[in-house]
């Protein structure tokens, strides 16, 4: 009987269950943003036991996006000193704490407080979720995996918009803290990164990971992991040798002089910049908090607006399900240009259209063309804008930067999330939604044009090759036992991988 469940229980089914321990958390961020449309259209009704104004609106829904950054901080330093796995654990505790807190809240305080909470939440999430499923997932099924980071949270986005059009906000928060609190528990019993063991020297315990992961279909990578993992441990101890502080201390800063010039660091820093932009500034953020804004302006009032919506979330689901058959038949810079071109269509379309009917060019009552323009809208920012962020993220930073060179541009998705949701009731009164749209397909023809000439494609191949393109070579053995500022780098405990030598 175990045998046959143990045959039943393949690598493929195990890397199912860490990665639905990862996508439910990423789910969170989903939540949190979705649960902005039935919070603000709750508490903006007549006798709302939290009054609320736009101002004060405004603070509600972008906060998260404030304290993502804080988030952003925190988790390379857990994950690094304490493992994935405690990193993804804690990182769960702000969102449920900030559930409760919701659902007992009376004051606008208490609310922007547990926002507060839940964007810490998002900020970790966000740097461990491509993280950790590239560390978990065989090269093969790794961008599929990764897709079910935008999946599980184009699920969130519609369960709490369909819980918010039929139960108070209470009700909905108490039910997002449940399903959580149930992510708790799958990641309690997931492994640790076998890259983590690795780089801690527990090789035993990371060979038992990697083969409870993959099987043993694949020794060749643990093979190389585990070599490199020796050899950069092997130059941190002859580091380790220098006793003068001072003489760290200048090592420290000849380190991070060398390292910012470094292609393998800059580049996928630059990239993940602009692509960043292109998921936040795709009008991903009006679709997903803003949706009753952006249907009112583009159909009017006639309309059953929350069925809308709704249809909306189940397109960008389906959207989601496909592209996680199209990532793996399709190369991601054709998708990349495909599905954000198509997106920039779709931005100057809307634009167009809602000029028009506010001039009166369009009868008033005419909304089956607008809301065509939202679904295609959808469909491209839920198969490629948005989700190839959360892929091409996973792929492209060096180990040796990951934590840091990760943190240093989710820096700017945090600050783009909060800047698109803060300004959007802004843009809406100042200049419209057409204007609000311009400015949304001008960022993004400017980060297309940038990715499009830096980033390499990286379907199907290791993570060793796409930093070694970066690099422009393989670095040798010989070259990786000259770098002398590991220790540096232990001392911001960040995650390493090989890189070019540092003699200094």
């Amino acid at each position: 009987m175990m045998g046959c469940l143990n045959k039943w229980i393949t690598p493929f089914l195990k890397q199912c269950f860490v990665t639905a321990g990862v996508s439910l958390n990423m789910a969170g961020s989903g939540l949190v943003i979705g649960f902005t449309t039935t919070l603000l259209e709750q508490l903006k009704r007549p006798g709302s036991i939290i009054p609320l104004d736009d101002t004060s609106g405004s603070w509600v829904a972008a906060i998260p996006g404030m304290s993502l950054v804080f988030g952003n901080f925190i988790a390379p330093t857990t994950m690094s000193r304490y493992g994935r796995k405690i990193a993804n654990l804690i990182s769960i505790v702000p969102l449920i704490i900030g559930w409760a807190a919701i659902y007992f809240a009376n004051s606008i305080t208490i609310l922007l407080l547990a926002r507060f909470l839940q964007g810490l939440c998002m900020g970790m999430c966000t740097s461990l979720g491509s993280l950790l499923i590239g560390e978990y997932t065989s090269p093969k099924n790794r961008g599929a995996f990764l897709m079910t980071i935008s999946v599980s949270i184009a699920i969130a986005v519609m369960t709490v918009h369909s819980l918010g059009a039929h139960f108070t906000w209470q009700t909905t928060a108490l039910v997002c803290g449940g399903i959580s609190f149930i992510d708790l528990f799958i990641v309690l019993y997931s492994p640790e990164s076998p890259s983590w063991l690795a780089q801690k020297g527990r090789y035993d315990a990371c060979k038992q990971s990697f083969r409870w992961l993959r099987g043993e279909v694949e020794e060749e990578e643990l093979r190389k992991m585990i070599e490199a993992s020796i050899l950069l441990r092997e130059a941190e101890a002859d580091m380790q040798q220098t006793k003068s502080w001072i003489k760290k201390f200048r090592n420290q800063v000849e380190y991070f002089k060398t390292t910012v010039k470094k292609k393998e660091f800059l580049k996928p820093i630059i990239i993940m910049i602009h692509i960043y932009i292109l998921g936040q500034w795709s009008g991903i953020n009006m679709l997903v908090a803003f949706p009753i804004d952006l249907f009112h302006k583009m159909v009017g009032n006639k309309c059953d607006i929350p069925l809308l919506v709704l249809t909306l979330d189940v397109h960008r689901i389906l959207a989601n399900t496909t592209a996680l058959y199209v990532i793996q038949k399709v190369k991601r810079r054709t998708i990349l240009g495909v599905t954000v071109c198509i997106n920039i269509i779709a931005l100057i379309a809307c634009a167009a259209y809602s000029y028009a009917k506010e001039t009166g060019h369009i009868p008033p009552d005419e909304f089956g063309f607008g809301v065509s323009i939202i679904h295609i809208h959808m469909f491209a920012v839920a198969t490629g804008s948005l989700p190839l962020c959360f892929i091409i993220a996973g792929e492209i930073f060096p180990l040796e930067y990951r934590s840091l060179a990760g943190g240093i541009s989710v820096l700017f998705y945090s600050t783009n999330l909060f800047v698109t949701i803060k300004t959007v009731p802004f843009f809406l009164s100042s200049i419209d939604l057409y204007g609000t749209y311009l400015i949304y397909a001008s960022l993004m023809v400017y980060s297309l044009v940038i990715v499009w000439n830096l980033l390499p494609e990286t379907k199907d191949r290791t993570l060793q090759d796409i930093e070694d393109e970066f690099r422009g070579r393989p670095l040798s053995p010989e070259e990786l036992k000259s770098v002398q500022s590991l220790a540096s780098l232990r001392a911001i405990t960040t995650d390493r991988r090989c890189s070019n030598p540092i003699i200094l």
